[in-house]
C-alpha cells in the first residue's frame, strides 16, 4: 500500500488521503481516498485507475478551501467532499502536512485481502516528483485569501470539470461509504441529498 496524505497529527486529528491499494496482476490499480475530520474518518471511496501508475507520473493533487475538498488525478477530479460543518458535519480545518510511507495492508488493501505481498518483490519504492503548494501563506496581510479571483478558491467545479467528475464516477468508481448499508445502518449525514 502507498500512502499520501496530508495529516494534522493531533489528537483528534485532519487527515485527507490518497491510497494507492494494488491490484492483482493483469487488473486494474485501484485508489482509495479517505477524509478525517476531528478524529473521524471513514469516509472511503475507491476507483479504478485507467492506466497503470507503475509506468509514468502521474500528477495527484488536493484542492482544499473553505468550501470544499477535491481529489483529482491528472488535472480531473475523482472526488468531491463539501464542506457541511454548518450541519455539524466534520470538515477539516487544521494545519496539515504532507506525508508518504509504505506499510502491509495486505489484511484488506488487494481485493479484499485476498491477494497478498509477494515479498520477493522487495524492495518497494515508490517515486515522488514536483511537489507544489499553492496558497496563502499563514499571517499574510497583503493577499485577500478568501478573494474568489484566486484560482483555488472556487466554489464549485467548473463545467468541464463536472463533466469529467460524473463520467470517472460513473466507469471507474468501485466503492462508495455512502452507499455500504452492509457497514452503516444509518446513511452518514453527509451522503444525504438534504444535506
Amino acid at each position: 500500500l502507498i500512502f499520501w496524505q496530508l495529516h494534522s497529527h493531533t489528537s483528534h486529528h485532519d487527515e485527507l488521503d490518497f491510497e494507492f491499494l494494488g491490484n492483482r496482476k493483469g487488473k486494474p490499480y485501484i485508489l482509495q481516498t479517505n477524509v478525517f475530520a476531528n478524529g473521524v474518518g471513514d469516509r472511503e471511496e475507491r476507483i479504478q485507475l485507467w492506466f497503470d501508475p507503475t509506468t509514468t507520473f502521474h500528477e495527484y493533487s488536493i484542492l482544499w478551501n473553505s468550501h470544499h475538498i477535491v481529489f483529482f488525478v491528472d488535472e480531473l477530479p475523482i472526488r468531491v467532499y463539501k464542506n457541511k460543518s454548518h450541519r455539524g458535519i466534520g470538515y477539516p480545518t487544521q494545519p496539515m502536512q504532507s506525508e508518504a510511507t509504505i506499510w502491509n495492508g495486505e489484511s484488506w488493501a488487494t481485493e479484499n485481502g485476498s491477494e497478498k505481498i509477494n515479498w520477493s518483490n522487495s524492495p518497494f519504492i515508490a517515486h515522488f516528483q514536483g511537489f507544489n503548494i499553492e496558497g496563502c501563506p499563514f499571517n499574510n496581510h497583503r493577499l485577500n485569501c478568501n478573494s474568489t479571483k484566486l484560482r483555488w478558491n472556487s466554489k464549485k467545479l467548473t463545467h468541464s470539470q463536472e463533466k469529467s467528475y460524473k463520467d470517472i464516477r460513473s466507469k471507474n468508481m468501485i466503492y462508495d461509504y455512502c452507499k455500504d448499508t452492509n457497514r452503516f445502518q444509518n446513511i452518514p449525514l453527509e451522503c444525504s441529498s438534504d444535506y
